[in-house]
């Protein structure tokens, strides 16, 4: 590891990809993005395909943060700053402490992840969800059940800003995931690669409850306000969560969770 550098001049020309990251938070900008707090940059620190470029942290969390920076290459920077110069740098007060500058890995095209997947794979196809805590929560729920793969459509929001790593606690760093092009056909590669592909719709009467898993299956997921084009509906077999009386729909993250319990229960090993 290399030797930690002090750094006490917001102004330090050697921390200015860390300066302002609340509005320009590097998305878009090279492949570049932010991780936020120590569970993320562990996951970063962790992972095969993203790496880190540099990291900046509050100089208090240095000593808590030794077994992760030790995994890092020894040629990645780390800074270490006061707080309240690590909140002039950031542009708001950065509770956590932590933030490091990630490169992610080359994108993959949606066929060739599909179709890489094995004989059994759960994947999540989320169109047009423009919210960030949204996308962060749906990365989450697909690692916490094991789904294989998110597949997002290109009016998707960027996975990759910093509060939606954040909110998915570093899996959006861990997930395989692709986006689609614009015209792209995402229920008929899908469905060429033998998925069944499900959506979500609170009219839909077929119950999830109802549904037997297949080996695959992908679930296709829309904005919680307008939902899924008829299109989708029409081509994927459309199931609905039934709900109390007066309520008509769920957070978007919640139905990921909910789905995806349902299709990946019988493959998770019962508790002992």
């Amino acid at each position: 590891m290399v030797a930690p550098v002090r750094i006490d001049d917001p102004e330090d020309p050697r921390i200015a990809p860390f300066r302002d990251v609340r509005e320009r938070d590097l998305v878009g900008r090279e492949g570049r993005f932010v991780a936020e707090g120590a569970v993320v940059l562990a996951v970063l620190a962790a992972s095969p395909q993203h790496r880190v470029e540099a990291v900046l942290i509050d100089e208090r969390r240095a000593e808590g943060l030794a077994a992760t920076l030790a995994r890092l290459p020894e040629t990645t920077p780390i800074h270490l700053a006061a707080r309240n110069v690590l909140d002039a740098i950031a542009g708001f007060p950065l509770h956590r402490g932590i933030l490091a500058v990630g490169r992610r890995a080359a994108p993959i095209a949606p066929e060739a992840l599909v179709a890489g997947l094995g004989e059994r794979a759960v994947v999540v196809v989320a169109c047009g969800i423009a919210n960030h805590d949204n996308i962060g929560g749906i990365f989450r729920n697909a690692a916490a059940f094991g789904a294989d793969a998110v597949l997002l459509d290109a009016e998707c929001c960027d996975p990759f800003y910093r509060k939606a790593i954040r909110v998915s606690v570093g899996h959006v760093l861990t997930v395989p995931q692709a986006r689609f092009a614009s015209a792209a056909d995402p229920i008929g590669l899908l469905s060429r690669h033998g998925f069944e592909v499900l959506s979500l719709s609170p009219s839909a009467p077929q119950r999830l409850i109802d549904v037997v898993p297949p080996p695959r299956a992908a679930i296709v997921l829309g904005t919680e306000g307008a939902g899924l084009p008829t299109s989708i509906l029409a081509r994927s077999r459309a199931v609905s969560i039934p709900m109390a009386p007066g309520v008509d729909s769920l957070n978007v993250a919640v139905t990921a969770g909910i789905v995806l319990h349902h299709l990946t229960a019988r493959r998770r090993p019962a508790a002992t």
